[in-house]
């Protein structure tokens, strides 16, 4: 009973709202130091990622597994993690260039494929649109990448900000169910 659990728990929900509404308006009045955060947890998720790789690598070896491409996961995320750690302007821009080149390449592909949909249907206009914002945000940020880091912060800030507000009011709103309302069975 999804909707008895949901009412029960009702100020779990308002209270994760509350904490996304606080990181958004953090991120949003300091994007600098949000992105420092997020790098640095990066790094730790990343080093300690690396050992447990390395750790089932070894525990391969013991067995008479293949252990390779683990240990080569795990010396991967420990540099990945290392170069967060110590320098982490260069893990930033790593991931705002590999952004920038998914955003570029999506949109071109978005481009071509609404070329080869004119054939089929009216609006791929659409699609074309979609693709040349796409083009445009890759094209923005690797010519712009400092500024490009601070956008990125604003959108994550932004969303957490609508992302909490909508989990607050849902919270508010079960809390107050009517007492007729149907349960819902998974």
């Amino acid at each position: 009973m999804v909707v008895r659990l949901l009412e029960q728990n009702w100020w779990a929900l308002a209270l994760r709202g509350a904490f996304a509404v606080v990181f958004g308006s953090l991120a949003l009045a300091m994007p600098g130091l949000t992105l420092e955060v997020l790098i640095l947890l990066f790094g730790f998720y990343a080093l300690a990622d690396g050992i447990f790789a390395l750790i089932a690598a070894f525990r391969a070896v013991e067995r008479h597994e293949r252990w390779g491409v683990l240990a080569l996961e795990g010396v991967v995320s420990l540099i990945a993690g290392l170069i967060a750690l110590f320098i982490p302007l260069a893990a930033a821009l790593a991931f705002l260039y590999v952004f920038a080149a998914w955003a570029l390449l999506t949109g071109i592909l978005e481009i071509l494929a609404a070329i080869e949909l004119r054939r089929a249907i009216a609006g791929e206009w659409l699609l074309i649109l979609n693709g040349l914002l796409s083009v445009a945000l890759g094209l923005f940020l690797m010519v712009f990448p400092t500024p490009g880091l601070l956008v990125l912060i604003w959108w994550i800030g932004i969303y957490a900000i609508i992302f909490g507000g909508v989990m607050i009011a849902l919270g508010f709103r079960v809390r107050h169910l009517p007492p007729h309302a149907t349960p819902i069975h998974l």
